[in-house]
């Protein structure tokens, strides 16, 4: 039978994983992260804090092993420990969708009114993909896009979208993705892509989720040609 001070030890072993994401940054680190490796100047840059701050929090979020580091010279790169801790987020994610008051006001805050943006799931996506009726934009920065993105999309960083629009089709609807329900960078490129009379939609989540729910996806550059899914 198990003693008191052992099951006291377990259980705070338990604990000490959710107190890693006791954090809102460290929140967003792990949501930036679950688009893949980043250094930790990208990482302070991504959620405007300070490098020093930033590597506070993510030697915290190393203690409990949901990120792993690499060193590459100088540059120290981190990246989560597995799939199991993007899917913690998303459990996070939902029950505070469920149970936490006050939630819907605070997405609307941050996100705007996204009434008027009509949005597609990845299901629908998919079958517009086959019958090559769609362009498929990725808008967020470009190593996100590098790291993995869907598969057959494009790469536009919504801060190069105004200055690229010619590059785009003007008789081919859009579908802008970025990293996900909380990510205003789709919602932003619709809106600038209508007000440039270019038919446009947003995925209704984003590049975690496809992956996450076994659809191809690819990896590098435009130029590359690898893909897994």
């Amino acid at each position: 039978m198990g003693d008191r001070v052992a099951k006291d030890a377990l259980f705070a072993a338990f604990a000490e994983v959710a107190a890693a994401l006791g954090s809102g940054r460290r929140a967003e680190i792990v949501d930036l992260l679950a688009q893949g490796e980043r250094s930790v100047e990208d990482v302070a840059d991504q959620i405007d804090q300070s490098v020093a701050n930033t590597s506070h929090h993510l030697r915290t979020l190393a203690r409990a092993r949901l990120v792993t580091t690499r060193r590459d010279g100088t540059r120290i790169f981190y990246a989560l420990s597995s799939g199991r801790v993007e899917q913690m987020w998303a459990a996070v994610r939902a029950v505070a969708e469920e149970h936490a008051a006050g939630l819907d006001n605070l997405a609307q805050a941050y996100l705007g009114d996204r009434a008027e943006l009509e949005a597609i799931d990845r299901r629908a996506l998919v079958e517009r993909m086959r019958r090559g009726d769609v362009i498929v934009l990725d808008v967020r920065p470009a190593p996100e896009y590098t790291a993995g993105h869907i598969a057959g999309a494009r790469s536009i960083p919504l801060a190069e979208l105004r200055r690229r629009l010619r590059d785009l089709p003007d008789d081919t609807e859009i579908v802008a993705y970025c990293r996900g329900p909380y990510c205003v960078y789709a919602d932003d490129a619709v809106r600038q892509l209508r007000e440039s009379g270019v038919q446009a939609t947003r995925l209704q989540d984003g590049f975690p989720e496809w992956r996450n729910a076994g659809l191809p996806v690819a990896v590098g550059s435009e130029t590359d040609h690898s893909m897994t899914g």
